[in-house]
């Protein structure tokens, strides 16, 4: 059983899940779970392994256009080493402060390989979910797309310093706390873009017709083999922690102004279906 087998078998279990974050008593909740063999590659420093890993769930809570309230992490490796122990504290610490909120802490314990399990907490009143696209909404993207996909081929080629770069993603939490006045429905990319058009267009009832170009990073370009490869990277490797919304179309305009990073229309809310510049585009992306 992989990753979305699992979740479709606990769907009926957890009726109220779903969502990139729980919603309680205007609170939003979420928790991650990233280690060394799927998430981490070689070369991954602790810094960065602790600003990634605390990220992933500040990006879950700036889908639901919430504004985080605190983090924690569980931290787990075979051994305690206390530089490597500093410095993923200084990763989830910084990435914590780049968007306003706090690292209170967490717990320690010894695994047999790197694993850590991180927790946020957000507060809205008015939180965005999957469920509200439109048929005729505008679906739009933040940022670029393929930034970790072009870091785990540097990781690949050895150049680690350049890949812990591309890594350490800013969790788009100004730009969901923004996008909270305009977007029907929203997600993060941590899966890639086509699997969350897929999980978006399922919520919603609907489907999506994108067009290219698509807003894939420079990054890219430095190590796609060619414009196959470049979309691999782009719409299907994942782990990039963008906002992907829908809204009024009449509200885009007026929405790129409010979100303080790029934020690209690529498509319309359709029927059903969902498509790339008019062929079905798969129904697949980052898989643990």
């Amino acid at each position: 059983m992989d990753e979305r087998a699992a979740l479709d078998a606990l769907a009926d279990r957890l009726p109220t899940a779903g969502d990139d974050c729980a919603v309680v008593d205007g609170q939003v909740l979420t928790t991650d779970m990233l280690h060394a063999s799927t998430d981490f590659p070689a070369g991954t420093t602790h810094y960065t392994a602790g600003w990634r890993a605390v990220g992933a769930s500040l990006s879950d809570v700036a889908s639901m256009g919430a504004e985080p309230t605190a983090t924690v992490a569980v931290y787990g490796a075979p051994t305690f080493d206390e530089q490597d122990l500093l410095a993923f504290v200084d990763g989830a610490t910084d990435v914590c402060d780049a968007v306003d909120t706090e690292y209170v802490g967490g717990d320690l314990d010894s695994t047999s390989e790197l694993t850590v399990v991180s927790t946020a907490l957000g507060r809205t009143d008015d939180p965005v979910f999957r469920s509200g696209a439109e048929v005729g909404d505008a679906v739009c993207v933040t940022g670029t797309l393929g930034r970790s996909g072009a870091a785990f081929r540097r990781f690949e080629r050895g150049d680690v310093e350049i890949a812990n770069d591309l890594y350490q993603f800013l969790p788009r939490v100004a730009a969901g706390v923004a996008l909270r006045e305009h977007a029907t429905a929203m997600m993060d990319s941590s899966d890639g873009l086509a699997r969350s058009l897929h999980q978006l267009a399922e919520a919603s009832d609907c489907g999506f017709a994108v067009e290219s170009p698509l807003p894939i990073d420079p990054s890219v370009d430095a190590v796609a083999a060619d414009e196959t490869d470049r979309l691999e990277l782009g719409a299907f490797f994942g782990e990039d922690f963008e906002l992907v919304c829908t809204m009024p179309k009449g509200d885009v305009a007026r929405a790129r102004e409010a979100v303080p990073c790029d934020l690209t229309r690529i498509g319309t809310a359709t029927e059903s279906g969902v498509t790339l510049d008019g062929d079905p585009l798969p129904d697949r992306g980052w898989t643990h």
